[in-house]
């Protein structure tokens, strides 16, 4: 369903046409939409514009993804989404974050052997002498950072 659908521009708000184009779906859906499930509250302004922010524009793929491709009807898709909802809210009140977008690592990944060279390259004739060694500290403090996190996902995967 997704596939066919347009990306979603990095922009905070989106008129009720522009979702409309994102998500497949005319604009009275839209409307009807917003009565029958109670997590679609998009902000309203003058004239009762609606804006809507980028977690409703996927909310509504979602939806329109259960009532059209997999065939719930709304009071199924209704109950569907307050499932899922459910389930991602006990995920973060159990520290498990969901990262949309972010390269995971293997478990079996370790330390890459080239670490300590695996850094950018600067052109280091853009910086001072002052704007570069502070540049080179803070390049050292993120090595640091990422070797200890690949020793703490190390030390997580071992207790599994």
């Amino acid at each position: 369903m997704d596939k066919a659908l347009p990306p979603i521009p990095a922009k905070r708000y989106f008129t009720i046409g522009e979702v409309s184009d994102l998500c497949g779906v005319k604009p009275h859906v839209l409307r009807y939409w917003e009565q029958e499930f109670t997590q679609l509250r998009p902000m309203k302004r003058r004239g009762n514009r609606r804006y809507y922010q980028h977690q409703e524009v996927l909310m509504i793929r979602r939806i329109r993804d259960l009532l059209y491709d997999q065939g719930f009807t709304i009071s199924g898709a209704r109950n569907k989404l307050h499932e899922i909802v459910q389930i991602d809210r006990d995920k973060r009140r159990n520290g498990e974050v969901m990262l949309d977008g972010v390269d995971v690592l293997d478990a079996g990944d370790s330390v890459p052997p080239d670490f300590d060279d695996s850094v950018m390259d600067f052109d280091d004739s853009q910086f001072g002498s002052t704007d570069m060694s502070s540049a080179s500290l803070a390049l050292q403090r993120l090595q640091l950072v990422r070797r200890e996190l690949f020793e703490i996902r190390d030390l997580l995967s071992a207790t599994h």
